[in-house]
């Protein structure tokens, strides 16, 4: 059994970053840290196909995420996603989505009950999340991006959390029966200029079961109202800071004091686009010209994320699994790419985790990738990379105990402040 904790730690804090510093001794440290902390990822993408007895995240998949890779990058916990994309608002749409949802719970927990119980378990709280680290267990949770599963019936929120959730989305991409969308910022479209009357009364209901709130793909006005009503801190599961990247996917200045000043935690999130648009457009629009010249050759048709994100899932996947071949036909010719224009990289992404700490505290950030449902940069485009994050944390002069909060200890306290909010509102 292998525990986090080693005798490595006797030399974490003799080691710092200075002028004298060579990249061996802040491999060394970084291994040291990376080693003890908690990591956690907050968000990654799952196709319920990845789950049976012949194919399933013991293997080394073609998935950014798996039990290989984690073991590989050192990423100990990994937040699985009951994902459901935005369908029409009514009795026929809830239904579909919520039949999607049951199967994506049922794949989650059949990994860890059925599939693999001796290398991952599955937490629903900070305590359950140590015990397995120290077991040299990986570690999976629960969240749901779209509460569009839920449908009006509020009651779904405790089910959903007794199936292991802990966090959960009002909306996605598009308008909600509960709140309005980032997306509306487009055509400056609204339903609701905020929240529903229902979508209010499901902030209160995820409050008092103890589901953290997640504000990263609602509108700026539904999040703002969210931090009026809600008892508990929210979270951003997976965005960055609109500053550095003007993208309606992060969270602008007036929104992150909201975070300061109400407390819970922003999770930056490794999406290039999200990260640095002119930059990942460049290098994007190069590469799409490589593969679909090559995808061509192999009589295969690129199709944009949004149009494949709605595919049906057997569809998506045959898609999915089409171009990765592509992408492996074109490697050599991306990675002649690179030489001439470098695509959005790890250090533009702790260029987000420095304005975030700068702009809000320490204590109110943390890291996501959104690895398999688009996510992944250059030096960390799967969980086999994971240290590569620590090592840049480690150049920016971050220290042991800073790095650990960013990894995984902010958001542990926040789901612990969470559960007390409920705790307290259920007593009453």
């Amino acid at each position: 059994m292998q525990l986090k904790l080693t005798g490595l730690i006797l030399f974490s804090s003799l080691l710092s970053v200075n002028a004298q510093t060579t990249d061996k001794d802040i491999l060394k440290r970084a291994k040291i840290i990376h080693q003890e902390a908690i990591t956690i990822d907050t968000h990654n993408d799952i196709n319920v196909n990845n789950f049976s007895e012949d194919k399933n995240y013991s293997m080394n998949l073609d998935t950014q995420v798996n039990l290989p890779k984690m073991e590989k990058g050192g990423m100990d916990v990994t937040w699985l996603i009951v994902y459901t994309g935005q369908e029409e608002l009514n009795a026929d749409g809830y239904k579909a989505a919520y039949e999607n949802a049951i199967n994506k719970f049922e794949a989650i927990h059949r990994l860890t009950e059925e599939i693999a119980p001796e290398k991952i378990g599955l937490a629903t709280n900070s305590e359950e999340v140590r015990n397995l680290v120290n077991q040299g267990k990986k570690v999976a949770m629960i969240g749901v991006e779209n509460a569009y599963p839920v449908g009006t019936d509020l009651s779904r929120i405790k089910e959903f959390y007794d199936r292991g959730a802990r966090y959960m989305s009002l909306s996605h991409n598009g308008h909600s029966q509960f709140s309005d969308s980032n997306t509306g910022e487009e055509n400056d479209e609204w339903l609701y200029n905020g929240l529903s009357e229902l979508g209010k009364e499901a902030v209160r209901e995820m409050n008092r079961q103890g589901m953290m709130i997640d504000v990263s793909h609602p509108s700026k006005e539904a999040i703002k109202q969210m931090f009026e009503i809600s008892k508990a801190p929210l979270i951003a599961s997976h965005s960055s800071a609109r500053a550095l990247c003007d993208h309606s996917r992060n969270l602008d200045d007036e929104l992150l004091d909201l975070f300061k000043e109400h407390g819970g935690v922003v999770q930056t999130v490794a999406f290039s686009s999200y990260l640095n648009t002119e930059k990942h457009n460049a290098f994007n629009d190069a590469s799409k010209e490589v593969y679909e010249k090559k995808a061509a050759e192999m009589g295969i048709i690129i199709l944009p994320r949004d149009t494949v994100r709605n595919l049906p899932e057997q569809e998506r996947t045959k898609y999915y699994a089409d171009f990765n071949k592509v992408r492996s036909s074109a490697k050599s010719e991306i990675d002649k790419l690179k030489e001439s224009g470098v695509p959005v990289n790890v250090s533009d992404f702790v260029d987000h985790v420095d304005y975030l700490v700068e702009k809000i505290g320490i204590d109110h950030i943390g890291i996501s990738s959104d690895f398999d449902g688009g996510g992944g940069i250059e030096g960390w485009n799967d969980a086999s990379e994971t240290l590569n994050v620590t090592i840049e944390l480690v150049k920016r002069g971050y220290t042991d105990e800073e790095i650990k909060k960013l990894w995984g200890e902010n958001l542990l306290r926040v789901m612990d402040e969470v559960q007390a909010v409920a705790d307290n509102l259920q007593k009453s």
